[in-house]
């Protein structure tokens, strides 16, 4: 580790590229948590959808990575990489602009094919993005440069548990209805505030779409620099190359299971705090996304330190004490009652911070050419997002449409007793720091 703390993470002839690829991280962080309130918003606009149907948010989400990272790999292989960030930005724009038809028509599956076809640009700009700032400099440092680069995904996630925050949730006309008086509301005065509350949920994401082709036209005038690759293979090999690496395969798993952890804590929050909520007096209630902002905060503390603390600590290892601190938290948040738990909740994300850019720079090791496809399949894993809240969805719809009609073990609300998965998911991660880091010593 000596020798890698004195080469430099990112060296001066590569800032300014750097800097134009990190501004990509932020950008994704935005929609990442501009749609994680969404699935509690929806819920709230359309009380006749069931916690999984809310769920369908992440869903579809989610899904666009796992659908798209292997064309992403497979063009970007073919062309540039400055042409897959072209290509993601258009598709972000086009599924953010979708957002306006999706509230006129008022169809919940269109607001659905919208995010899923944002979600298909995005699947290009990480499949593109996170190999090409582990190619900018040093292979030595390429798992501290891509933590620094990932460190400003929370400042774009801030931004967007704002927005939804300040221009969404605290927005919604139907937020300021009990269920009762809500479903009391005729069909016309009903009618009036869905259309709205659609409206509302619309205006960001529109708003977003022309952000992004600012972006894209700062871009595409930007001389981006041809990076080293190794000698190229055929597709075959690679497959062949991947499936033939362990250390790969295991990194691909234990990211499906840190971004299903992340989603879950990320968006089971606010039902956590609505079931509080539930107990507290009228002027004692809780916000859930000043929670979620302070959760966002940690994470990106924890992002910093982590990047720090790789100077005299294996990365590998680091991750297994991170992975285990997440259990640690995970469990208090499903056993200790009240704000003690929802701390604990909260504190989960300082522990998640480094896992998403240590896997993936753990994962890519050494690799060569193979590196775009092998890209692919850590951004496919991003699937674990999609497939994992439904599950916890389900878990909330045990005993009924509320987060707390059935007490697990006699004490424990089904909405904290549904955290058992994040738990599990950040044990598969601790296990994977833990296996590299004995496979690094040999």
């Amino acid at each position: 580790m000596g020798k890698s703390s004195k080469i430099p993470v990112v060296r001066k002839e590569l800032l300014f590229p750097f800097i134009i690829i990190t501004s990509l991280f932020a950008l994704w962080g935005i929609a990442n948590d501009l749609t994680n309130p969404m699935v509690s918003a929806f819920k709230k606009v359309m009380p006749e959808l069931s916690n999984v149907q809310a769920s369908l948010v992440q869903f579809a989400f989610y899904f666009g990575y796992f659908f798209m990272a292997l064309p992403a790999a497979l063009f970007i292989r073919k062309y540039t990489y400055k042409s897959g960030i072209v290509l993601g930005l258009i598709l972000y724009a086009i599924g953010a602009f979708l957002f306006y038809p999706a509230a006129a028509f008022e169809e919940y599956t269109y607001f659905l094919i919208s995010l899923w076809i944002l979600t298909c640009g995005l699947a290009f700009l990480e499949t593109t993005a996170n190999p090409l700032v582990l190619a900018l400099g040093d292979k030595e440092t390429a798992t501290r440069r891509l933590n620094l680069a990932q460190a400003f995904n929370p400042m774009g996630s801030l931004m967007g548990m704002i927005i939804a925050q300040v221009f969404v949730i605290g927005a919604l006309r139907s937020d300021d209805y009990t269920t009762d008086a809500y479903n009391a509301l005729s069909s016309t005065e009903l009618a009036a505030v869905r259309e709205n509350d659609l409206g509302i949920i619309s205006i960001p994401y529109i708003g977003l779409g022309i952000l992004v082709l600012v972006i894209m036209g700062i871009i595409v005038f930007t001389k981006m620099p041809k990076t080293s690759d190794e000698d190229k293979m055929s597709i075959g090999e690679s497959f062949k190359k991947l499936f033939a690496n362990k250390n790969y395969l295991r990194g691909v798993l234990a990211q499906a299971f840190n971004v299903g952890a992340q989603i879950m804590c990320w968006t089971y929050i606010f039902q956590y705090v609505d079931n509080l909520n539930l107990s507290r007096a009228e002027d004692a209630q809780l916000t859930a996304t000043w929670f979620n902002v302070g959760a966002m905060i940690l994470f990106l503390c924890g992002r910093w330190i982590g990047t720090l603390l790789m100077k005299s600590i294996n990365p590998a290892k680091l991750l297994m004490w991170f992975g285990l601190g997440g259990v640690l938290m995970s469990a208090g948040a499903i056993l200790l009652p009240g704000i003690i738990g929802l701390i604990s909740l909260v504190g989960i994300s300082i522990f998640m911070s480094i896992m998403f850019p240590t896997i993936y720079g753990i994962a890519l090791n050494k690799m060569g050419d193979e590196a775009k496809i092998g890209s692919a399949g850590l951004v496919m894993a991003i699937v674990g997002g999609a497939l994992m809240p439904v599950l916890q969805g389900s878990i909330l719809d045990w005993g009924g449409s509320g987060f707390a009609d059935m007490k697990i073990l006699g004490f424990i609300p089904e909405v904290n007793f549904s955290f058992i998965l994040p738990l599990i998911c950040l044990a598969v991660v601790a296990w994977y720091g833990y296996s590299s880091s004995r496979s690094k010593s040999n």
